[in-house]
């Protein structure tokens, strides 16, 4: 069913600054700020957009990458903070190897070996991940510029992000024309609609790889939030991160998120599963329908008092644990971020669903239009 996105005209509002760290944050009217980010090396600018909403909440997109380079939050005593980890500039962004907030296309998470079948014809795509691809190849979506223009909503402040993808680009077939609205509602929460379509059929898997640290961008590392996932299964996964076909219960293992739980409180377990992903790197299965808009998850961490839920229509989360962090990346500030710095909870289909036809199918054709929503909610208790 073709979706149609509310929109008006520019909100106007008091002037904002993109927040980093701790923040004071005048309360009032909604709107959107656009400033410069910086150059790319052949010149083309890149534009920082700042949403505010009406309780002084904020969220700064940048058009390279379609990326969340910060998200400032409230704790239990109304301090606002950057909960998001990121870089401080434009070049930091362009180097990094983490995807820090990017969008993520065309394939979030790993294709097997590179390669799948689609309407009886093999498609051969960049090897990033060892054997595999890893988010949409070696020029993903994280690593191009969209273009932008602000919205008006009736949910607060908006900006929509637009990048046409041609036919071969990485491999995948099609001319691809993508659109993604950020909305920061009055709500509190950061809401992410996706919308694409195609002239080919191709695999489509949008998501946004976000890290949080509810505590504050660069403080500590994420054991002691607890999270909750609406999952009773999830999918297993080979020594490369690709899942296996199985879908598997968690009850019993280090994967059962059913009630809230530290991440730290399981992640060192002797289980191979751990071990493929030095933690916890694997989708589960919601309960949800696929489709359908849902509760995914709910993390909780106590020093902050800062809750955020995870809401989509996705049938999948890939929850991670910030394992391929080292300490070697300075971001914001100049810190370092070092081992389980953060976590990402990035809404999706299941990684490989195109080597896997027991998955729900990530394939678009042309007439469909693709439209996923996830919103990232916030709250202190």
């Amino acid at each position: 069913m073709r979706h149609s996105f509310l929109a008006a005209g520019v909100l106007s509002g008091a002037l904002v600054l993109a927040c980093s760290g701790q923040a004071q944050v005048r309360k009032g009217n909604p709107s959107v700020k656009m400033q410069p980010y910086g150059k790319m090396p052949d010149g083309t600018a890149i534009d920082l957009y700042t949403l505010t909403n009406t309780s002084g909440m904020q969220a700064g997109i940048i058009t390279y990458g379609g990326a969340v380079v910060s998200l400032t939050a409230p704790d239990k005593s109304g301090k606002f903070g950057d909960v998001v980890l990121g870089m401080d500039t434009l070049d930091g962004y362009r180097q990094e190897p983490n995807y820090f907030g990017a969008l993520i296309g065309r394939y979030g998470n790993r294709i097997g070996h590179a390669t799948f079948k689609l309407e009886g014809k093999t498609y051969t795509l960049p090897k990033n991940d060892h054997d595999n691809t890893l988010h949409g190849g070696t020029q993903g979506f994280d690593k191009r510029v969209w273009k932008a223009r602000e919205l008006g909503t009736a949910f607060g402040p908006a900006v929509e992000l637009t990048f046409v993808s041609k036919d071969g680009e990485e491999g995948f077939p099609g001319t691809l024309t993508a659109k993604v609205v950020y909305t920061l509602t009055d709500a509190n929460e950061l809401k992410i609609e996706y919308s694409a379509t195609t002239d080919k059929p191709t695999v489509l898997n949008l998501t946004n790889h976000s890290y949080f640290n509810l505590a504050g961008a660069g403080v500590g590392n994420n054991l002691e939030h607890r999270v909750t996932i609406l999952a009773d299964h999830f999918t297993p996964v080979d020594e490369g991160l690709i899942p296996t076909g199985e879908i598997k219960p968690v009850k019993g293992t280090p994967f059962d998120f059913t009630k809230p739980t530290a991440i730290g409180a399981r992640i060192n377990q002797d289980d191979p599963q751990l071990k493929f992903g030095k933690g916890y790197d694997h989708n589960w299965v919601l309960n949800k329908r696929n489709g359908v808009m849902g509760k995914a998850a709910e993390v909780y961490e106590p020093t902050s008092g800062r809750v955020m839920e995870v809401l989509t229509t996705e049938p999948g989360l890939q929850f991670y644990t910030g394992n391929f962090l080292d300490g070697s990346v300075k971001g914001k500030g100049g810190v370092a971020y070092p081992f389980r710095a953060a976590f990402c909870m990035e809404t999706q289909h299941y990684p490989d669903s195109p080597n896997q036809p027991k998955f729900p199918s990530t394939e678009l054709k042309p007439g469909q239009t693709y439209h996923t929503t996830t919103i990232y909610k916030f709250s202190t208790r």
